[in-house]
């Protein structure tokens, strides 16, 4: 995967991270992978929980000095990422990949053209329909950001992201940090998370989303740009679907269906078996 300036390094000796203009409370650094410790570190970790207003108070000014927020659990069943099997040099670079491709060619698979589960797909069929047109922004992806992650960290009963802790990345852009990091979560959907991340960054572009939270295998966005009718909100769950096929196989059954519950809805949440 490209690289560029890490500042992460930097807080080994500056905890605080003052020289970066930052005022970081307790945290450790990690940069343990599936091949050992990389030769940089992947991600800063705050040692407690986050709440409402430690993405706005750490992110903001974070992301100045090019180390992006994104909440990660911690005690899932997995653990949390010192945990995770991150393979950040078996990732490709997100701007190398077309958005459309990649969808397109999920949609193709087999599995999906089989008689049987052709229902899946309706209101569409077995030729990849094309992207959905892009959203109409009704507040900052900034700002969106924000409440989703404020919503996340101030509900101690959800269970998806079960103690989440705020990280900072090195990425140019907020659909990077799955590869940054070198997440696999999806990895039974595929191997080079900078796949999905081209598809993130059209996301990005078209929706206003941003990544908000990660977990061993999920993944939330926020979303400033969501769809506002079932005509809109059918084309963007087809790729949804494409982009993860849990969604619908293990969920709602057909895209039809699951597009129902896009409209409006200011989170996109994804799942890999």
């Amino acid at each position: 995967m490209a690289t560029l300036p890490n500042p992460l390094p930097r807080l080994a000796t500056d905890p605080s991270g003052r020289s970066l203009g930052l005022q970081l409370p307790p945290g450790r650094l990690l940069d343990m992978t599936d091949d050992g410790p990389h030769d940089e570190p992947l991600l800063w970790l705050a040692d407690k929980p986050a709440g409402p207003g430690t993405w706005t108070a750490l992110g903001a000014p974070a992301a100045r000095a090019g180390l992006l927020p994104v909440l990660v659990e911690t005690a899932g069943t997995q653990g949390g990422p010192a945990d995770w099997d991150l393979a950040p040099d078996e990732m490709s670079y997100p701007g190398d990949h077309d958005p459309e491709e990649v969808l397109a060619e999920y949609w193709e698979d087999d599995d999906w053209q089989d008689e049987e589960l052709g229902d899946m797909l309706e209101p569409f069929g077995p030729q990849w329909p094309g992207l959905a047109p892009a959203g109409k922004l009704t507040v900052d992806p900034g700002t969106r950001a924000a409440r989703a992650a404020d919503e996340l960290s101030g509900d101690q009963t959800q269970s998806v992201f079960p103690s989440p802790h705020l990280a900072l990345v090195p990425a140019r852009r907020s659909a990077d940090i799955p590869a940054a990091i070198g997440w696999t979560g999806p990895v039974n959907h595929d191997d080079d998370v900078a796949r999905l991340c081209a598809v993130l960054r059209s996301w990005e572009d078209r929706f206003g989303i941003r990544v908000v939270a990660l977990g061993f295998d999920a993944l939330l966005l926020s979303v400033a740009a969501p769809p506002t009718d079932l005509a809109e909100a059918e084309a963007v769950a087809a790729e949804h679907f494409a982009f993860c096929p849990d969604n619908v196989a293990q969920g709602t059954g057909t895209i039809r269906d699951y597009a129902k519950e896009l409209i409006g809805e200011t989170t996109w949440f994804f799942w890999w078996d």
